[in-house]
């Protein structure tokens, strides 16, 4: 594995894709029959849209970066084995997939001239792992000691928190093998505005288009979730995480800092620290500022599965907190 380097974003990128590829280019989905691995457990796909956030959340737990093509057959082994091998970590790391043909800026960025390209991603900073089509025997290596050992190294640089699980990866079916897969969770025709303005990182946007779905039916409960996050993300996922958690200790009485350290919790998937800290803030006895934290984790208390058990302790403490 190379040396820790610093993160230069780049700007453009020219004949980044492997002509090669050409031949090997399948027209499914990924997690459709004949396609790639679908995302799914631990494994997300990230764009240029999301990938400043996906930067930040490093600085909560480590990040496994694929660059690669989506679209050829060569490179689903290998996306496969990492996805699996990440899942089996349940959110010690996460693995994020960069489709280098959409997002060249990306490429450009890591200076790579082809798919695939492994980096890891700890605090912000990439290390390069490999370019180009692992044999067997390094890919087995790369599943077996290198993901470990950069485990270790997040938690020895105080990364040691747990990714969010965003789905079965399951879904995907036996896709490659002739099987049919799962169909994708199908977006109500009432969200698909809100939900393109998310997807194009606008979600401020987002979060009023989802308020309009709510005014239309306010017993829709993806619409509550979704505008929950997106509010979330529109304030805090271009956070500086250092920054946020520096002034959070620093000020531990300024309800500000500690509804923005949260935030960055809630993103980084420690769900019960972002609820603890808030009402552990109001169990010390700032109960002048009830309102705004509890404004906060009603917003939050939308996000996880209703059965989650952290989200029926908090809910409980809040509860007794208030009354």
């Amino acid at each position: 594995m190379a040396d820790q380097q610093e993160f230069h974003p780049g700007v453009s990128l020219a004949g980044a894709v492997d002509l090669e590829a050409l031949k090997h280019q399948v027209k499914a989905e990924p997690g459709q029959a004949g396609g790639a691995p679908a995302a799914g457990g631990y494994v997300i796909d990230t764009t240029e849209n999301t990938f400043q956030a996906m930067v930040q959340t490093s600085a909560t737990f480590p990040i496994l970066l694929l660059l690669w093509v989506p679209t050829d057959d060569r490179l689903f082994p290998m996306a496969r084995a990492l996805g699996d091998a990440v899942n089996k970590l349940n959110g010690q790391i996460q693995l994020s997939r960069i489709d280098i043909a959409s997002s060249p800026s990306i490429a450009q960025a890591f200076q790579v001239q082809g798919a695939p390209a492994l980096f890891a991603l700890i605090g912000g900073r990439p290390m390069p792992i490999l370019e180009g089509l692992p044999s067997d025997e390094e890919l087995k290596q790369i599943t077996d000691q290198v993901l470990p050992k950069l485990i270790q190294a997040a938690q020895q640089a105080g990364v040691t928190g747990t990714a969010p699980y965003s789905g079965d990866p399951a879904a995907d079916g036996a896709a490659g093998s002739g099987a049919g897969a799962a169909p994708a969770e199908q977006i109500p025709p009432e969200h698909a505005e809100a939900h393109q303005l998310a997807q194009a990182g606008d979600y401020a946007g987002a979060a009023v288009a989802y308020e309009k779905v709510l005014e239309s039916d306010p017993n829709d409960k993806i619409a509550a979730r979704e505008r929950a996050k997106a509010l979330l993300l529109a304030r805090s996922a271009d956070a500086d995480v250092r920054e946020v958690r520096a002034a959070a200790a620093a000020h531990p009485d300024d309800v500000d800092a500690q509804l923005a350290v949260a935030d960055v919790d809630m993103i980084g998937g420690q769900i019960a620290d972002a609820f603890d800290r808030l009402l552990d803030y109001l169990a010390a006895g700032h109960t002048d500022e009830l309102e705004p934290v509890r404004k906060r984790l009603l917003e939050y208390f939308l996000i996880p599965d209703p059965a989650d058990e952290r989200l029926k302790r908090a809910r409980r403490r809040l509860a007794t907190l208030m009354y």
